[in-house]
């Protein structure tokens, strides 16, 4: 089945873009032979670009998961690797232009985002954090037929770009070990206080993989969601020739770009008896301090290491079984309203 619909993509792209090829080749003939007219024939080639992205535009009909997980990503992923006419207007002149221009619908039909109204237990919390991105962020998409050398990852079914809930656990693993200076250019050097330290990490994420002693292992009290993002754009990396000091070959990056919001959830849910226990007065203040440092500071993107991922806080919101949910614009203010609701 995988195989005809192939076949089928393909047989319908030939037929098209063969016309759409010879159109451009008469014209851009004629540009080459009448310079007087240039102008009104390049034009006239934007003309035949356009009318091949309007084509497509009505057939999506604005519909995301046709453009970035189904129809136009299949369609322009077949012109790619088919190596048909022209098969770079396929990233340029059809997928960049109609991706851009999208409107993502984050639960539209259906509500991607965690409902902590009823907390089973009066010992969990939940929290959740509104940011919006500075800069461009990128986590590659496991999705290998794609027209982009590097897609950002999407929901398979409904488009939506969106970044996991095992990448927020070890970024933010990663964020509270550098918090506590169990790892960083300044550790701890008293013994008690990384002792303390690693208690905590433990009873919040549980054991990193790798532990082979099932006497060891121990599950975190952390439970953590994935982040939906609202738009997609595009970065391009040009590397240059040390010889030449020109760009080679351009990489175009599929982005959520700066101006893109998310939420980040999590839901703190320790169970009587667990091992190593924590005092949530201690813990959760750690914890809020290393979400603040992780996305204002470090970044929570792929190549972080330039920048890519950091974000400002626009707000956090706690949620209780016993208490009405409150909202803060700092985190210090969050804090200090649900002090008095952790046992």
């Amino acid at each position: 089945m995988i195989y005809d619909y192939f076949a089928n993509v393909t047989k319908r792209l030939e037929e098209n873009l063969k016309h759409y090829d010879c159109s451009l080749c008469e014209l851009e003939n004629k540009r080459q032979g009448q310079k007087q007219k240039r102008k009104e024939i390049s034009r006239q080639i934007e003309q035949v670009k356009q009318k091949l992205r309007d084509h497509w535009k009505g057939e999506a009909k604005g519909d995301q998961s046709r453009v970035l997980a189904t129809q136009i990503a299949d369609d322009t992923a077949v012109w790619w690797f088919k190596e048909l006419p022209r098969k770079e207007d396929a990233r340029t002149e059809v997928y960049i232009p109609i991706a851009k221009g999208l409107t993502i619908k984050v639960g539209d039909c259906l509500d991607f985002h965690p409902n902590f109204s009823s907390l089973p237990s009066a010992t969990w919390l939940a929290l959740q954090v509104d940011f919006e991105l500075l800069t461009p962020w990128y986590s590659k998409d496991d999705r290998v037929f794609h027209v982009m050398d590097n897609p950002v990852r999407k929901d398979r079914v409904f488009g939506v770009p969106f970044m996991a809930a095992s990448s927020w656990k070890g970024m933010l693993r990663w964020a509270f070990r550098m918090h506590t200076k169990l790892i960083g250019p300044e550790k701890e050097s008293d013994e008690e206080k990384r002792k303390q330290a690693q208690a905590w990490e433990l009873h919040l994420f549980g054991n990193e993989k790798g532990e082979e002693d099932h006497e060891k292992l121990h599950q975190g009290a952390l439970v953590f969601y994935p982040t939906w993002f609202d738009r997609i754009g595009f970065e391009v990396i040009n590397p240059h020739s040390r010889e030449r000091r020109a760009g080679t070959q351009p990489i175009y990056y599929e982005v959520v770009p700066p101006g893109g919001k998310g939420t980040l959830s999590l839901l703190y849910a320790p169970w009587p008896g667990m091992k190593p226990a924590a005092t949530p007065q201690d813990v959760i203040p750690k914890l809020l301090e290393a979400v603040e440092d992780l996305l204002t500071n470090y970044g929570i993107s792929a190549k972080r290491t330039v920048g890519w991922g950091t974000a400002k806080i626009t707000e956090w919101r706690a949620f209780h079984k016993t208490h009405v949910s409150i909202q803060k614009n700092s985190r210090n203010g969050l804090w200090q309203g649900i002090q008095s609701w952790l046992p």
